[in-house]
């Protein structure tokens, strides 16, 4: 069964008794050639580890095991999570009925580390996914992650422009994130409202030795985005004084940082 197929999709929903759940974001992708570019893209083959977060009916779950990796599936959907077993090859597919955000991840991945985690997030909790796995950077080599497309934007916006945010900034403190596909609205069951990305992340260590206090910084000053970081920060002085948050790059944030404290 291809369940990147609209109608052995359905016929599998049907067959569980199940549907796409809104309050879980529930967008399936239908469309094989893009599965099949995303495990491309992301180099899996028989060495990888790989997290799969909210898996759903289980179509990338597929690709990922042609690919012969390993992969470790977190759905919190009970129907769905029960269903995944159905697709085990060879002892490597791990399945987990759990919500991610709450899903003791050192207990069990830290054994597995480095992993990849590839994963069609759910959109209404994309950002805490994306921050709870920045936490954990020391597990993982890269992320691949369909995202909406404003996200995608914000998570590589340029200095200057409304996209610019202090996720952009939490970003790139624990990883170098890159637009690695765009994908269609049309390329998913149901057709939601918005396209999307698939945004690839490189973990790296933090770029500043107290990061929890650095990015307290960056959102204090963006919370109140269109004053002046003079008035936000109390930084009366040098070049970013007069200076609007999202005007400054991460290396400005650094200089900032440094200047405060």
């Amino acid at each position: 069964m291809s369940l990147a197929h609209p109608s052995e999709l359905i016929a599998f929903l049907d067959q569980i008794d199940a549907a796409p759940r809104k309050s879980l974001s529930q967008n399936f992708l239908i469309d094989a050639n893009i599965l099949q570019k995303i495990v491309k893209l992301a180099g899996i083959d028989k060495h990888d580890q790989v997290l799969e977060i909210g898996p759903g009916p289980g179509a990338l779950t597929q690709e990922l095991l042609k690919a012969e990796a390993r992969v470790i599936a977190i759905e919190k959907d009970l129907k769905f999570a029960r269903a995944l077993p159905r697709l085990q090859v060879d002892g490597r597919l791990q399945t987990y009925e759990a919500d991610f955000l709450k899903f003791p991840i050192s207990e069990h991945l830290e054994k597995l580390a480095p992993m990849k985690v590839v994963a069609n997030l759910p959109y209404h909790i994309t950002t805490p996914i994306i921050e709870r796995l920045c936490d954990h950077f020391s597990l993982f080599s890269s992320a691949w992650i369909m995202v909406q497309k404003e996200l995608a934007d914000r998570m590589t916006a340029h200095p200057g422009t409304k996209e610019m945010s202090s996720f952009t900034i939490f970003l790139q403190t624990y990883c170098k994130p890159t637009l690695a596909l765009k994908v269609s609205r049309h390329c998913f069951f149901p057709v939601p409202k918005v396209d999307s990305c698939v945004m690839r992340l490189d973990f790296h260590p933090p770029r500043v030795d107290d990061p929890k206090s650095f990015l307290a910084l960056v959102r204090r000053a963006f919370q109140q985005r269109r004053k002046m970081l003079r008035s936000t920060l109390s930084l009366q002085q040098g070049p970013f004084a007069t200076k609007r948050p999202e005007a400054l790059s991460y290396e400005d944030w650094l200089a900032v940082y440094t200047q405060t404290t």
